[in-house]
């Protein structure tokens, strides 16, 4: 059937001779978001601003580099034969999960150096990151990426999407399953509930925000990514995002239960905190 509509333009503008893709444009909006909204919290934490800028600064290349490095290994029979395409993460190709294990890498590093609580950090973080998922979701949009399987016109009209919507999914002859809004949409909530969490500090310790975040998000990513045709693969029998999807949601659950078991009550963050009283104090 044909599409009523070309699709996206996924170029934002021309700067000379630079193209700006609107994946970068995306991309780039959702972590400005997250690091002004976790900069506020982590104000309201006790977290000194600087901070958070300076571990950014790090954490940013980290991400970029560990969800590219993520994405070319195990699609390396392709790159393999063309290495000069390695870098062009411009043109999509780069991997949530290695993004998120070197941001991590470099949270709990830098928070050894500068005596932060780790756990406190990464309550901060959870949901700005997510959020910022659910934003960066949309640039796969625009690059006609991280889509699903041959569906039909009817159903995608039957979800009463925007028309642009349902045209950018006219991929490669065929409509495709919109799962990059599944996704988005499913991150979306899990911001909602995360940020709920916030609300009821003496109901929950220090980390469970960020294990909650964890086990929300794996346990989306493992169904949503069943859904994809372009998954990357283990041994072409495995699909590597649902497969560390399992690994992180059953290994949350149980750092969670384990800690629910020991006798330290939960942490209120904003009344008794040490580590916000010796914030304060040294401002």
């Amino acid at each position: 059937m044909t599409p009523f509509l070309a699709a996206l333009n996924p170029i934002a503008m021309h700067l000379g001779p630079l193209q700006v893709h609107w994946y970068g444009v995306i991309i780039a909006s959702g972590v400005i978001l997250a690091v002004l909204l976790a900069v506020r919290e982590g104000r309201r934490r006790g977290i000194n601003p600087d901070d958070i800028y300076d571990m950014i600064l790090w954490a940013l290349p980290a991400a970029l580099i560990a969800a590219r490095l993520y994405y070319v290994i195990f699609q390396w029979p392709y790159y393999s034969q063309h290495p000069g395409e390695i870098i062009a993460i411009w043109d999509g190709g780069i991997a949530i999960y290695g993004s998120l294990i070197g941001a991590g890498l470099v949270v709990y590093f830098f928070c050894r150096s500068r005596f932060i609580p780790v756990w406190l950090m990464l309550d901060v973080a959870a949901p700005t990151v997510i959020l910022g998922q659910a934003i960066g979701r949309w640039g796969n949009f625009m690059n006609q990426e991280a889509f699903g399987r041959i569906t039909s016109l009817s159903f995608l009209q039957g979800l009463h999407l925007p028309h642009f919507i349902i045209e950018q999914m006219f991929i490669n002859g065929a409509y495709r399953q919109p799962t990059f809004l599944y996704e988005s949409t499913w991150d979306l909530l899990g911001f909602v509930v995360l940020m709920s969490l916030r609300h009821y500090p003496q109901l929950f310790k220090q980390g469970e925000v960020f294990l909650g975040y964890v086990m929300w998000y794996s346990l989306g990513r493992f169904f949503i990514e069943g859904m994809r045709t372009d998954s990357l693969m283990l041994g072409n029998v495995i699909r590597v995002s649902q497969l560390l999807s399992v690994i992180l949601f059953v290994g949350a659950a149980v750092i969670w239960i384990y800690r629910r078991r020991q006798t330290t009550p939960p942490t209120d963050y904003l009344a008794g905190n040490p580590f916000r009283e010796r914030t304060k104090l040294s401002n």
